[in-house]
């Protein structure tokens, strides 16, 4: 009997040629559930094809991020750098009228997705926070009820596993990881970015999970880097854009 399998992306950031590699990795697996924890659009040059390519995905339990929320108000924008301003309005004047309607319906976090498994962007407690430290994770921990709780935002994959002990943070920096996550213990888990990396590894980053077995697996995949920031250049938006897509940063 097959084992229930979730696939989980975030961060996709309007980067097409990282999407279409991670879509071309898993075509051949089937999952019971693929879920995007948000920020499919901003930064990058390819909202439209990227949009499309979420739109038809099966099985999909998706929120929106930052940059999704956006499209509904600018006045949402008030915490973005320059960099990410410019790219806001260059995605709003580009995006097709289905695919912004689309952007701006998204649902806001958090949700579960299945008893005892949440997603959420930022935080559970704030979409746009950014959850870095420990005592980001206590927070969490403490007023959030669940067993594992997928976020994204930060673009920097890792894990928080809450215990009797305390609370114990693991980077994942290698191309390949696995856990079996205990059942002793509470995990919030970051899958990564597939498109716009910032832990100094420029690869996308995506995610699988076994809620049966507890099973998280991580994985790394290389994409064509120089056509992504080809495409922001020759959109006119920041080049700082294209240049950290090589760089992981």
């Amino acid at each position: 009997m097959r084992r229930k399998r979730y696939l989980i992306i975030s961060d996709i950031h309007a980067n097409d040629e990282a999407l279409s590699a991670v879509l071309r990795t898993i075509s051949r697996r089937r999952y019971d559930g693929i879920v995007c924890l948000g920020d499919i659009i901003g930064y990058g040059a390819s909202p439209n094809q990227v949009t499309k390519k979420i739109r038809k995905l099966d099985n999909l339990k998706i929120i929106r991020g930052n940059h999704d929320k956006v499209m509904q108000n600018d006045a949402y924008m008030s915490n973005f750098n320059n960099s990410a301003k410019i790219a806001v309005s260059w995605t709003k004047e580009n995006l097709d009228k289905s695919n912004l309607e689309y952007i701006a319906s998204l649902p806001k976090g958090p949700i579960e997705i299945e008893k005892g498994i949440m997603i959420c962007h930022g935080s559970p407690f704030d979409e746009d926070y950014y959850l870095f430290s420990e005592f980001d994770a206590y927070q969490v921990f403490e007023r959030f009820d669940f067993n594992v709780c997928f976020f994204g935002h930060t673009h920097y994959p890792c894990i928080f596993a809450q215990n009797q002990s305390g609370i114990v943070f693991k980077n994942l920096r290698d191309d390949y990881c696995e856990e079996i996550l205990q059942k002793d213990c509470r995990y919030l888990i970051n899958p990564g970015s597939i498109g716009q990396p910032r832990d100094r590894n420029p690869m996308a980053s995506f995610a699988e999970y076994y809620p049966e077995t507890r099973r998280f697996v991580l994985r790394r995949i290389s994409y064509d880097f120089d056509k992504a920031a080809q495409k922001i250049l020759k959109a006119k938006l920041p080049e700082n854009l294209a240049h950290r897509l090589r760089i992981g940063t």
